[in-house]
C-alpha cells in the first residue's frame, strides 16, 4: 500500500501527474486543488497517496496536502461515490467550498458538480457533516503559486479538465472563452476557477 509519493515530477496535467521515483514512473490522479500547488516539472515533488486496489486494477491517487486527501477518503466513504466521482467532487467545487457546503448543509451547492445529483450530495451532508466540522477545523492551504502558461495551452489544459469533470466541450468552450474575452493574461488557476463559476451558475456567455 503506497502512502506517500516523493521523487522527481516528470508530468503533469489537470488530471493526473507522472512522479520517478527511484527510476520507475508512478501515475497518480488528482484534483484542481493539487495541480494548483505543483512544482514545476523536474522538480521534486511529495504526494499523500491513496491506494485503490481492485481486482483488475491498481490506481494511485495524490494529494498535495493531508487534508485534501482526509476529505478524499471520507467522499469515498459515502455509498455510491468512487474514488473518480471523489476527484471530481474535489475539483469541481474545491476544498473550503466543499467543506463549509457539507458542514452548513448546502447539498445543492455539491450537487451542482456534474455526476453528483441530489441524492448523493443529500448523502454526503448527511453522513459527512460531524465529520467534516472536525477537519474544517483544521484548513491550512499554501498560497497557491500563479501558472504562467501560454494562451492556447492554458486554453487547452482547462478544456481538458472541465471535460474529465463532465462538461460538455461546447458548455466548457464558451465558459472559457468568456473568461478570456475578459482577461486575456488570466492563468490557468484563474481560467478554471472562473469558468467553474460561470458552469456552476449556469450563466451565458
Amino acid at each position: 500500500m503506497i502512502a506517500r509519493l516523493t521523487g522527481m515530477l516528470l508530468s503533469k496535467s489537470p488530471q493526473s501527474v507522472i512522479v520517478d521515483a527511484a527510476g520507475v514512473g508512478y501515475q497518480a490522479f488528482i484534483p484542481l486543488s493539487t495541480f494548483y500547488q505543483l512544482p514545476d516539472e523536474m522538480e521534486k515533488v511529495s504526494l499523500h497517496v491513496y491506494t485503490h486496489v481492485r481486482e483488475d486494477t491498481l490506481h494511485l491517487f495524490g494529494f498535495q496536502t493531508e487534508l485534501e486527501k482526509k476529505t478524499f477518503l471520507l467522499l469515498i466513504s459515502v455509498s455510491g461515490i468512487g474514488p473518480k466521482l471523489a476527484l471530481n467532487i474535489l475539483s469541481g467545487i474545491g476544498l473550503e467550498d466543499l467543506l463549509g457546503a457539507i458542514v452548513m448543509a448546502d447539498p445543492e451547492r455539491i450537487a451542482a458538480v456534474p455526476g453528483v445529483g441530489k441524492k448523493t450530495s443529500q448523502r454526503i451532508t448527511l453522513e459527512l457533516r460531524d465529520k467534516a466540522s472536525l477537519l474544517s477545523e483544521d484548513i491550512d492551504l499554501r498560497p497557491r503559486e500563479r501558472i504562467e502558461i501560454r494562451h492556447k495551452e492554458i486554453f487547452d489544459d482547462a478544456l481538458s479538465a472541465l471535460s474529465n469533470l463532465g462538461y460538455s466541450s461546447r458548455d466548457a468552450k464558451r465558459a472559457l472563452e468568456h473568461v478570456l474575452r475578459t482577461d486575456a493574461e488570466v492563468n490557468l488557476e484563474a481560467l478554471l476557477k472562473e469558468a467553474l463559476r460561470r458552469l456552476a451558475r449556469g450563466d451565458s456567455p
